[in-house]
């Protein structure tokens, strides 16, 4: 298999767990930078801004340089609104992420409808009764509206085991309305796509690496890029059981096998020449 040209590379489960970076991890994206070899993070995490991303990442030995360099939902909720203006916007999102959302028109906390927009985040435990029928109402409130999911992630997986994550929450919305969400986190092709386009090599050329079988991997799959599956984060809970259709291209231990991994198809890809 030849090497790609480009790297899409998840966060949570990848490069860090929870708090805690994964061993090796800081070592294979140095490995990366040194050999310039053009990569992006994108990552479905909703919970925290992206500012929180850069320095979770500085402080496990990772520099970014560029914000663009941290693909997220959030980021790409405000790119589609841009284009597609909605006012005002109801945001579930926790607090600190509402940075991300900086210059939205926003609707009243306590309004039950009025929203030509309604965003659905990571909201963890704020996922109250109250909270979900203040979005039911909103969305029944105005047939135009529009239900914009930052991600289908199902669960993660924090220190004290897994998480739900906004998929499920984002599920039963879409049953309660008859709505279909505008999904703008993995795995969604208008997701990878923005990617691509910060990568700036086509899906051909690129290379997903995460630990979820189905959004990282089978979303990277769909759009014509290749998925390299690790067995760190939640791949340890869930393994390859949860998909009978999707299989990874590539399956390594951990992103520290990444320099190896690479090496190796270079030097079979040049025997094949030769």
């Amino acid at each position: 298999m030849s090497v790609p040209k480009g790297l899409l590379i998840d966060l949570d489960g990848v490069i860090y767990e929870d708090d805690s970076p994964i061993a090796g991890a800081a070592g294979a994206l140095e490995w990366i930078r040194s050999r310039h070899i053009p990569h992006v993070f994108l990552t479905n995490t909703t919970s925290v801004p992206r500012r929180a991303l850069r320095e979770k990442l500085a402080h496990a030995g990772i520099p970014i340089e560029r914000d663009e360099q941290i693909v997220t939902p959030a980021r790409a909720a405000m790119s589609w609104l841009r284009r597609n203006p909605r006012a005002p916007v109801a945001l579930f999102v926790p607090h600190e992420v509402r940075e991300d959302f900086a210059h939205l028109e926003l609707i009243a906390e306590d309004a039950h409808a009025g929203a030509a927009a309604v965003v659905f985040g990571d909201l963890g435990e704020g996922w109250t009764f109250a909270a979900l029928n203040r979005a039911l109402r909103l969305l029944l409130a105005d047939p135009q509206s529009v239900l914009i999911a930052l991600g289908t992630t199902r669960f993660w997986l924090a220190r004290d085991g897994l998480r739900l994550d906004v998929g499920p929450f984002v599920a039963a919305m879409e049953s309660a309305t008859g709505r279909e969400a505008l999904v703008l986190g993995k795995p969604a092709p208008m997701f990878f796509d923005l990617a691509l386009t910060e990568l700036g090599c086509s899906a051909a050329e690129a290379m997903m690496i995460g630990d979820d079988l189905l959004t990282d991997i089978g979303g990277a799959q769909r759009i014509g890029a290749r998925g390299m599956l690790v067995r760190t984060g939640k791949f340890r809970v869930v393994g390859l059981s949860s998909s009978a259709t999707v299989r990874p291209d590539v399956l390594l231990d951990s992103i520290a096998q990444l320099p190896a991994w690479w090496s190796d198809s270079l030097s079979r890809h040049r025997e094949r020449i030769e």
